[in-house]
C-alpha cells in the first residue's frame, strides 16, 4: 500500500492555484494597449478642458454662477442620456461607436475653441460633447472584456482606473499652468486634438468587429432596449446589489465636494486654503491608486469577491472619524486610507461582468454610468447643503455613518449570493 503524507487524506485533492494576470501581459495585448492609450489622452485632455473653460467662462462673465453651471453641465447630460445613448453600444459595432464619437468630439471641441463663440453657443457646445461620451463609455466597456478574459479583465481594469486618478491629478495640477502659457482658447484646440488623436489610434490598433445584435429583426426599439435593460440590471438580485455597491460612491466621494470649506476649518492661513483643499481632494484618488494596484496584484480573483463587503465598508469607515476634529495630516491618513478601500469597485465590476450577457453589456454598464454620475452629483449637493450649517468635518462622518450602514446591508446581500460567481472566477482564473 502506497504511503501518503501526513496530514493529507488520501483521494482527497487540492484545488489549482488561482492564476493572477499581470499588468504586463495586459499591455502586451495589442487592442487593450490602444484603448488604454486613447483614453490616457482624452482624459488628460479633458481635464485641460475643465479648467480652461472654468477660466473662459469667469473671464467673460465675472460670474461663479455662470462657471459652476457650466461645470454642473459635465454631469447632466451622462445622467439624462445614458439610459438612452448606451443601448447605441449594443445595435452596433462598438469598435465604430467609439470612432464616430471621438471624431464628432473633436469637431464639436474645435468650434468651442473658436473666439467670440457665444456663452449660450459655448454651453450647448458643451453639452453634446459630454453627452457623447455615453455611448463612447457603454461601448468601451462592453468591448473589455472581449479583450480581457479571465483575470485579465480585473488587471486591465486596474490599469485603466489608475490611469483614470493618474490623469485626474495630472491634469488639474498642469491645467493651471498650461492655461497660463497657451491660454484658454488654445487649450480646448489641444483637447480636440487628443479626440482626434483617440479615434486614429482606435482605427489602427482595434480590429473590426460584428454590432452583438447582428441583424435589424434582432434589433428592438431603443426604447425597448432601455426597458429591457433595466429589467436585466434591476432584476437580478445579483447585479441589483453589484449596482447598489457601485453607486455606494455617493457617500465616500461626498468629500470632495466640500474640500475647500472643509479646508478652509483645517488652514492655519487664509491664504493656505486653496492648498490644504488640493491636499484633500488628493488624497482619496491617490489611495484609491494605491489600493487598486495591491488588490488586483496581491489578491486572488475570489478572495477579491470574498472581501468586496469588508473593502466597502472600508471606504466609510475611515469618514467617521472625522467626528473627532483630527488635525490636517489625520484627515489626510483618513481620506487616503478609505481611497484604498474603493478599490472593491475592481471586483464588483468584474462580477457584474460575469452576470450580464456580452450582447446587453452595453445598455448595462451605460445605465450603472449613469446612476454613478447620479449618485456622485446628489452626494455633493447634499453634502453642500449641509455644510452650509454644520462643520464640515461632521458632515463628513454622517456621509461615513450612512454609508457604512449601506455598505453593511449590501455586504450581507452579497455574502448570500456570492458563491456561484465565485465558482465561475474561480473556475476561470484556474491554472
Amino acid at each position: 500500500m502506497a504511503a501518503t503524507r501526513p496530514g493529507r487524506l488520501p483521494g482527497r485533492h487540492r484545488r489549482p492555484a488561482e492564476r493572477q494576470a499581470t499588468y504586463g501581459e495586459v499591455i502586451a495585448i495589442r487592442e487593450f494597449r490602444a484603448l488604454w492609450i486613447g483614453q490616457a489622452l482624452s482624459l488628460l485632455g479633458d481635464q485641460l478642458s475643465r479648467v480652461a473653460l472654468s477660466v473662459l467662462v469667469f473671464q467673460r462673465t465675472e460670474s461663479p454662477l455662470a462657471t459652476a453651471s457650466v461645470y454642473a453641465l459635465t454631469y447632466l447630460p451622462p445622467i439624462i442620456g445614458g439610459p438612452l445613448l448606451a443601448g447605441l453600444a449594443d445595435r452596433y459595432a462598438r469598435r465604430r461607436i467609439m470612432i464616430f464619437c471621438d471624431l464628432l468630439r473633436a469637431v464639436l471641441v474645435a468650434l468651442m475653441a473658436i473666439p467670440g463663440t457665444s456663452f449660450t453657443v459655448l454651453c450647448a457646445l458643451v453639452f453634446c460633447v459630454v453627452l457623447l461620451s455615453a455611448p463612447f463609455s457603454a461601448a468601451r466597456a462592453a468591448l473589455l472584456p472581449e479583450l480581457l478574459k479571465g483575470d485579465r479583465y480585473v488587471a486591465g481594469s486596474a490599469l485603466q482606473n489608475m490611469t483614470n486618478q493618474g490623469a485626474q491629478m495630472l491634469g488639474f495640477a498642469l491645467g493651471g499652468a498650461l492655461i497660463m502659457g497657451m491660454g484658454p482658447y488654445r487649450a480646448l484646440a489641444l483637447d480636440a486634438f487628443t479626440f482626434l488623436a483617440s479615434a486614429l489610434i482606435l482605427v489602427s490598433g482595434v480590429r473590426r468587429r460584428p454590432a452583438p445584435l447582428a441583424t435589424d429583426t434582432d434589433r428592438p426599439s431603443m426604447w425597448t432596449m432601455t426597458r429591457a435593460g433595466s429589467r436585466l440590471v434591476f432584476g437580478d438580485p445579483r447585479l441589483r446589489t453589484l449596482v447598489l455597491f457601485a453607486w455606494l460612491c455617493g457617500f465616500y466621494v461626498l468629500p470632495e465636494g466640500i474640500a475647500t470649506p472643509y479646508a478652509d476649518v483645517l488652514a492655519a492661513d487664509r491664504q493656505q486654503v486653496s492648498l490644504v483643499a488640493g491636499l484633500l481632494m488628493g488624497s482619496m484618488p491617490t489611495g484609491t491608486v494605491v489600493g487598486a494596484f495591491l488588490f488586483s496584484r496581491y489578491v486572488n480573483p475570489s478572495k477579491r469577491l470574498r472581501a468586496m463587503g469588508w473593502m466597502a465598508m472600508l471606504t466609510c469607515a475611515p469618514l467617521i472619524l472625522c467626528a473627532m476634529e483630527p488635525p490636517l495630516a489625520v484627515v489626510l491618513v483618513l481620506w487616503f486610507v478609505s481611497g484604498i478601500g474603493g478599490a472593491y469597485q475592481l471586483a464588483a465590476n468584474a462580477a457584474f461582468v460575469q452576470c450580464v450577457p456580452a450582447e446587453r453589456r452595453g445598455l448595462a454598464f451605460g445605465l450603472v454610468q449613469s446612476g454613478l454620475l447620479a449618485s456622485q452629483g446628489v452626494g455633493i449637493l447634499i453634502g453642500g447643503a449641509a455644510a452650509d450649517v454644520l462643520n464640515p468635518a461632521h458632515v463628513v462622518a454622517m456621509a461615513g455613518a450612512a454609508g457604512l450602514s449601506v455598505a453593511a446591508a449590501l455586504a450581507v446581500l452579497w455574502a448570500g449570493s456570492c458563491k456561484e460567481i465565485i465558482e465561475k472566477v474561480r473556475a476561470e482564473a484556474t491554472v
